[in-house]
């Protein structure tokens, strides 16, 4: 198959993908589908070869992918509805002082983020910015940024949250190094972006807060933030724990090795968290079974929007890696000395400010990064270190094409302009910090 033909079905593929989503407004997953169709036809596939194609990209990214997010979205409802994301920011906050409060939100939006979903965790949080600004006279974006930061950094770093998820299982990266690096990358990224940051623009903008009065909550009506950072804490630990004893470093011995790598699965480590969640916050606070039946059930809902779209992706990727276009580009790319990163970095890049998603940008941009890693050899901290890329990428400049930027516009009470000068450059210092992050990272650990 010639090359030229090949280039023309990558091109023509994205250029269909970006026209669907963009111009008429079709559904991401209908249009990564045809997008995908599109690639196999113009590529020279025959019919019966594309749809098998379908079914394999479809079937080997959501075998693993639907179980960690479902699971996940579950056990963000439970500690949602519990009040346990308001218990840890009160305590977080209570400790911290008012001083420090823009800190402390950082602190709970990073946390906060990783079981649950970001606008969820936003607009759950906003009063607490809401009553920070009314008590210290400061500008509404020092404490609003410091959080949104928190929020974004870990919904786009951290697993199990469901975008680096989605990314580690197609560039076939392990969730515990993922976690490693998305911490090492995200922490500065959300301090730089958040505290740093918010504390510059709210000197040249001063935003009051809406007017808002914060409900009484009794201290006994919530669970205890100790509880609430310990189930947060523990599927990430036992994920961690399986990659520690994995990984050659300890010597550990084969009859401890097989629990922990049983345990530190991502489906066994969220099960437990689950059962945990179920009944430290569940049954013991008195939810009746047909409440805890309801909640899970509803939190089912997004997530299966974003387990259908991470399945498309896949089938994207499958169709670039069988029809040789992945393994082309990918020659182009070392011929001209270029790196992966700034690929996967770049492409997640256009497709988030082209298109205004980054769930689709990090899907689309992660199936031809996988595409492309095919015959390569890259360790599992490199494929941890371009999830990270990618995911850097699709947080870059959020703005009026992105349903976040007009949720931060909405409940922070400003003007378009006024949410491009604070949220959309939060969002492209998150992109740029992390990204650097990852280049630096990359080069250090290429010394030791």
């Amino acid at each position: 198959m010639e090359e030229s033909q090949l280039l023309l079905a990558v091109v023509s593929g994205i250029a269909l993908l970006l026209f669907l989503i963009l111009y008429l407004r079709i559904q991401a997953f209908i249009s990564l589908l045809l997008a995908s169709i599109a690639v196999g036809m113009i590529a020279g596939m025959p019919p019966a070869r594309i749809l098998e194609s379908i079914q394999t990209g479809m079937a080997g990214t959501l075998g693993f992918i639907s179980v960690v997010v479902g699971l996940g979205a579950i056990f963000g409802a439970i500690l949602e509805q519990s009040g346990g994301v308001q218990a840890l920011a009160s305590v977080i906050l209570r400790k911290s002082g008012q001083k420090h409060a823009h800190w402390a939100l950082m602190i709970t939006g990073f946390f906060v983020s990783i079981p649950v979903f970001f606008d969820v965790a936003f607009i759950i949080l906003v009063p607490v910015v809401y009553a920070l600004q009314q008590k210290t006279g400061r500008s509404l974006l020092l404490f609003g940024l410091s959080l949104l930061a928190g929020l974004a950094v870990s919904h786009s770093f951290i697993p199990p949250t469901p975008g680096p998820v989605a990314v580690a299982e197609m560039v076939g990266a392990d969730l515990g190094d993922v976690i490693l690096m998305g911490a090492l990358a995200g922490i500065p990224a959300a301090i730089v972006a958040g505290p740093v940051f918010g504390s510059y623009i709210s000197r040249r903008i001063f935003i009051p807060a809406p007017v808002y009065t914060q409900p009484d909550t009794q201290p006994g009506a919530l669970p205890s933030a100790g509880l609430i950072a310990g189930l947060v804490a523990l599927p990430l630990f036992l994920i961690l724990l399986n990659t520690f004893c994995n990984s050659g470093l300890f010597g550990v011995p084969q009859s401890v090795k097989s629990v922990v790598t049983f345990t530190g699965h991502p489906f066994i480590a969220l099960l437990i968290a689950n059962g945990a969640a179920w009944y430290l916050l569940g049954v013991r606070r008195g939810f009746s079974r047909q409440e805890l039946l309801d909640m899970s059930g509803k939190s089912l809902a997004p997530a299966g929007m974003i387990i259908l779209i991470t399945g498309a992706g896949g089938v994207f990727k499958q169709m670039l890696s069988d029809t040789g276009a992945g393994q082309m580009v990918a020659g182009y790319i070392n011929g001209l000395g270029g790196s992966l990163f700034f690929f996967a970095f770049v492409v997640a890049a256009l497709v988030r400010i082209l298109q205004g998603s980054a769930t689709v940008a990090m899907i689309t941009a992660a199936g031809m990064t996988a595409a492309l890693l095919e015959g390569s050899v890259y360790t599992s901290t490199d494929r941890a270190l371009l999830v990270i890329a990618i995911a850097s990428g699709a947080t870059i400049m959020s703005h009026v094409n992105d349903s976040g930027f007009w949720l931060v516009s909405k409940y922070f009470g400003i003007t378009e302009k006024q949410t491009l000068r604070s949220w959309t450059v939060m969002t492209t210092i998150i992109a740029l910090t992390g990204f650097t992050a990852v280049l630096f990272i990359h080069w250090f650990l290429s010394f030791v």
